[in-house]
């Protein structure tokens, strides 16, 4: 039986809200609840969780919706589902859902702060300046509470509170040290009971890496071009700049630990078969939304700097896409001095 009965959701965005829909309509036992703001608030506050199922039919996922943390208490388990470079300012707030035993599962896209804590050879302990450069997020959110989490799903988020069009539901999720323990199957059992397909990892870090090396290419790219997956393919002289930025960071993985055997030709055979689509970061660019440039890039730059890898394509991909983004106001001029 699982020991899970609070939960909170920290960012109600397409992904958080496939995680409330369903654990909300599944889990009649628990209490479910939402850290949310501005229209978002207002909308979970009025009419609970608004989300479509595969079979069109709708449906309402009551929660109890706040921005102050003081309202929900400890949790057994926060779900952070929240973008990039909203993390910084929403740690403190996380802080204050945390328990000796809450679990925090971190459903984000890219390398995380605590992405070598639990690693060994030569970056482990590495503090990682890109995502975290004050150190803020490492003490608000410490590695002991955290379990990784990759997400192989998509969803919409028309109005603020709706969530439709989702697509799959395959999560892996992973202990930062390694191997087994009783919270990550508890965790797992609850996911799997709510409709999720869940696979537990013994290395999360390398399940993280290898969809990262998959999407550091194609979003930043659909960024600067505006265009969809399929056109960035299906041009052979930015199919190859995408294929030299995968084969640096293939490098990287490869002398910290997490390998990657696939090469690039193939995993664009893969995003290829998903047809025209728009990544997250051109959906931010056309939504004046700020980019998760740092997790995505900046942070594979950090790395090989680290490690003494050279990395020209990559140092390409991040000046462009950050200065193209600085320059729309979507990405902090404090950076740009890497």
């Amino acid at each position: 039986m699982s020991h899970i009965k609070k939960i909170a959701i920290v960012g109600v965005g397409a992904v958080g809200g496939v995680f409330a829909a369903y654990l909300g309509h599944a889990h009649s036992n628990i209490q479910l609840s939402a850290i949310a703001r501005g229209d978002t608030l207002k909308n979970l506050r009025a009419h609970g969780l608004m989300w479509v199922d595969a079979q069109g039919e709708a449906h309402a996922v009551p929660l109890v919706a706040t921005d102050n943390p003081a309202d929900l208490g400890a949790q057994d388990l926060v779900i952070v589902s929240v973008k990039g470079p909203s993390l910084q300012a929403i740690a403190p707030t996380i802080n204050a859902l945390l328990a000796p035993h809450t679990v925090v599962l971190v459903a984000m896209n890219g390398v995380p702060w605590w992405f070598f804590d639990g690693l060994k050879g030569e970056c482990a302990g590495l503090k990682l300046r890109a995502v975290d450069p004050d150190g803020l997020i490492a003490k608000s959110i410490p590695t002991a509470h955290v379990l990784g989490c990759v997400v192989h799903l998509s969803a919409q988020s028309p109005t603020p509170g709706r969530i439709e069009k989702i697509k799959g539901n395959h999560l892996v999720i992973g202990e930062p040290s390694g191997g087994d323990s009783a919270r990550v199957n508890d965790v797992a059992t609850l996911l799997k009971n709510g409709g999720f397909d869940v696979k537990v990892s013994p290395h999360i870090q390398h399940d993280i890496w290898f969809k990262l090396w998959g999407n550091m290419t194609m979003n930043p790219v659909s960024a600067l071009t505006r265009t969809t997956c399929d056109q960035i393919l299906d041009d052979p002289l930015v199919k190859n700049f995408c294929s030299a930025v995968m084969r640096e960071a293939q490098a990287i993985g490869n002398q910290m630990g997490c390998v990657i055997e696939q090469d690039p030709e193939a995993r664009h055979a893969v995003t290829r078969g998903l047809g025209a689509f728009k990544t997250s970061m051109l959906q931010d660019v056309e939504a004046g939304k700020p980019i998760e440039l740092d997790a995505l890039v900046g942070v594979v730059q950090e790395i090989g700097e680290h490690l003494h890898v050279a990395t020209p394509n990559i140092n390409a991909l991040l000046g462009l896409t950050r200065l193209m983004a600085q320059g729309s106001g979507l990405y902090p001029l404090k950076h740009g001095t890497n």
